[in-house]
């Protein structure tokens, strides 16, 4: 008899990956489960889900007959995922942990022990495909485009790819939430996580503050007039408009406010109107951090798309090389509120090419009085 091969599916206590262990099964893998505890330092009933989550994964465990490993990774994420994290906010950068999550505890440490337990493959209940072709694994969108997760996976290697299963890459989430009600599992109606990864859903400011002082300051417009005061730099991103807290100001239009920069070494928030400001647009950025999902960096110039921000539409793009470990990247078209240490991410049609970190734009906000101290 030919012995199955054996998957680890990272279960959360979600409906996306309670689904894909059902989907292998099917499939005929011998599947376990892993649940990862990530998170401790504030870790009460009140405020974290981590206990629920670990009781919902343990039911659809027991209701699909499978195995469930528990696994402590906190001090990992403390050391590789949060820290960066905290280190990106304290320089007035925009970091996203989800992509970081990723790359150092889903799809490394989580690897690593799914094969010490002599799993064959890792499974994810990521909306993302893969293929091999011409001998290289291929990350590829999820067919669902609402739902696709590529740009959060950018990071990932050929090894990496080599080891992972995608049971949801041709599904739609209608389709899972479907499934998940014909298996009656317990979490056929659970809404999605949301908030930071395996940190969960918080009052962002407020928890920011227990680990970074704030620092409050002036709020001032282009021209270098005060219009208002911030709690701290960290607490704002390029191109938010709610919770600026600015009121009428005089000889001022009607029109909403929007952060279009920090200037770090005065303390002060830059904020211009209305969300079409050309302060806002730029058509370059420039890029490092840089991965390449083949493992080979392409031929450049290339003419590709991208996309900065998660539900963002691909753009048309051509990369070129900047310096030796950097990227500069134009876009056809004018590009809104595109935030350093944000990621942009290439594809060309459904397959994702890699993507690195922003490091800067050619916004026309470097044009206004207070460039010399823009950072």
């Amino acid at each position: 008899m030919t012995k199955k091969i054996k998957v680890m599916v990272g279960m959360s206590g979600g409906v996306d990956s309670s689904v894909s262990v059902a989907l292998l099964q099917q499939q005929g893998y011998a599947v376990q489960g892993m649940f990862m505890k990530n998170w401790e330092e504030d870790d009460t009933n009140d405020i974290c889900s981590a206990e629920e989550d670990a009781r919902d994964a343990q039911s659809v465990a027991e209701k699909l007959k499978v195995k469930l490993h528990l696994r402590n990774f906190a001090s990992e994420y403390w050391d590789f995922v949060f820290e960066d994290f905290l280190n990106e906010y304290r320089i007035g950068r925009t970091p996203n942990p989800d992509i970081l999550c990723n790359r150092e505890i889903k799809f490394k440490t989580f690897l690593e022990n799914a094969q010490d337990l002599g799993a064959d493959f890792m499974a994810t209940g990521h909306y993302v495909d893969k293929d091999l072709n011409d001998e290289k694994f291929r990350l590829l969108k999820g067919q669902d485009n609402n739902k696709d997760q590529s740009y959060f996976l950018y990071t990932i290697t050929q090894e990496q790819l080599a080891y992972s299963l995608f049971p949801l890459g041709k599904i739609a989430k209608p389709k899972v939430r479907e499934m998940a009600q014909e298996l009656d599992l317990i979490v056929a109606d659970k809404k999605d996580s949301v908030g930071i990864c395996f940190i969960g859903e918080k009052d962002f400011q407020k928890f920011l503050t227990t680990y970074i002082k704030p620092n409050p300051g002036n709020i001032i417009d282009n021209a270098g007039k005060v219009i208002g005061k911030h709690t701290g730099l960290m607490y704002y991103t390029i191109g938010q408009r709610q919770g600026l807290g600015i009121g009428g100001v005089k000889d001022t239009p009607a029109l909403p406010w929007f952060v279009v920069a920090k200037n770090h070494e005065n303390n002060e928030l830059i904020a211009i109107q209305g969300g079409d400001n050309t302060l806002l647009q730029s058509n370059e950025l420039v890029a490092n951090n840089l991965n390449w999902i083949s493992g080979e960096e392409p031929v450049l110039p290339l003419i590709c798309k991208a996309k900065t921000r998660y539900r963002q539409a691909d753009q048309d793009c051509t990369i070129y090389r900047d310096t030796q470990d950097q990227v500069r990247v134009e876009f056809n078209q004018q590009q809104r509120a595109v935030t350093p240490g944000q990621s942009v991410v290439f594809y060309q049609d459904n397959v994702c090419l890699g993507g690195g970190i922003i490091q800067h734009t050619n916004t026309l906000t470097e044009q206004c009085e207070f460039r010399e101290t823009i950072q």
